[in-house]
C-alpha cells in the first residue's frame, strides 16, 4: 500500500526527517510518499500559520487522491484535518490524535511536550476534542520548531528536561511529542527516561496501514461529505 505523508509546512529538511521517521515502522510492502507545499510558512507556530498552511496542504493531498491508502498530516495541531477528510476518500489521520489515542492505551496519564507556549491553547483544544483533555497536560518546552534541526541549538536538551518535569510535576505514566520535528527522538528520549515516550508521525503511520488493511474509507454521509462543485 501507498501512504502519503504531508508535512505542512515549507521546510523540506523537515519532510525528509519525517520521511525518515515514518519509513522506519512502515510494514514490508507499505510505500511512504512524504511531501511539503512548495509555499506557505517555514514552521507552523500558532493559529495564523496554521491558517496559512491549509490551502498548500489540501493541494498536496487532492493532488494524490485515488493513488493513495491513507494519509497521515504531520503537524501536532492536525491543521486542516476535517477539510482534508471531506477532500480524500482514504482515511486521513491527525498526528495529534494518533499520538493521544496511543498514549491512552499505554498508561492512565500522559503529558504531551511541545515546542513554544503560543501552541499550548490549540492543543488543549484537541485534547477537548479527542476526550483527553482530563487525562493530559500540554506544556511547552520553549523550543522554536526549526531550532529542533539544529543540534547546537540547546533544543532537544530542553525538550528532555520538559520531560523530566512532566514525569516529577504531572504523574505522567507515558509522554506524547507534541511536534512532528520531534519524530527521531521518541525511541532514544523512552529509553532514557524509562517510559513509552509516543511519536505522532509513526503512530499516524500504523493506523493508517491498519485502516488500509482493513478495507476501511472515510464515510462521506455526513460532515465529511465530498466538497460541492463551486466557482473558486
Amino acid at each position: 500500500m501507498r501512504i502519503l505523508v504531508v508535512n505542512p509546512n515549507s521546510t523540506t529538511s523537515m519532510t525528509v526527517r519525517i520521511a525518515a521517521a515514518a519509513r522506519s515502522v512502515a510494514a514490508p510492502g507499505t510505500e511512504i510518499l512524504a511531501v511539503n507545499p512548495p509555499s506557505g510558512p517555514a514552521s507552523i507556530e500558532g493559529y495564523y500559520d496554521e491558517a496559512l498552511a491549509v490551502p498548500g496542504l489540501l493541494a498536496e493531498i487532492e493532488r494524490h487522491e485515488g493513488t493513495i491508502a491513507g494519509t497521515v498530516i504531520a503537524c501536532f495541531d492536525d491543521v486542516g484535518l476535517d477539510a482534508a477528510r471531506s477532500l480524500a476518500t482514504a482515511p486521513v489521520i491527525g498526528i495529534c490524535e494518533a499520538a493521544m489515542q496511543t498514549a491512552s492505551l499505554l498508561g492512565g496519564r500522559f503529558s504531551v511536550v511541545t515546542t513554544l507556549a503560543r501552541s499550548v491553547p490549540a492543543l488543549e483544544r484537541l485534547a477537548q476534542r479527542y476526550g483527553m483533555a482530563g487525562r493530559s497536560t500540554i506544556r511547552a518546552a520553549g523550543v522554536p520548531v526549526l531550532a529542533l534541526e539544529d543540534p547546537a541549538s540547546g533544543a532537544v536538551d530542553r525538550v528532555r528536561a520538559e520531560i523530566r518535569r512532566a514525569m516529577e510535576q504531572d504523574g505522567a505514566e507515558s509522554i506524547v511529542l507534541g511536534c512532528a520535528g520531534m519524530a527521531d527522538l521518541a525511541r532514544s528520549l523512552g529509553e532514557e527516561m524509562g517510559l513509552p515516550v509516543v511519536d505522532g508521525v509513526t503512530a499516524a503511520v500504523k493506523l493508517a496501514e491498519g485502516l488500509a488493511a482493513l478495507g476501511l474509507r472515510t464515510s462521506k454521509a455526513g460532515g465529511y461529505a465530498a466538497p460541492l462543485p463551486k466557482a473558486r
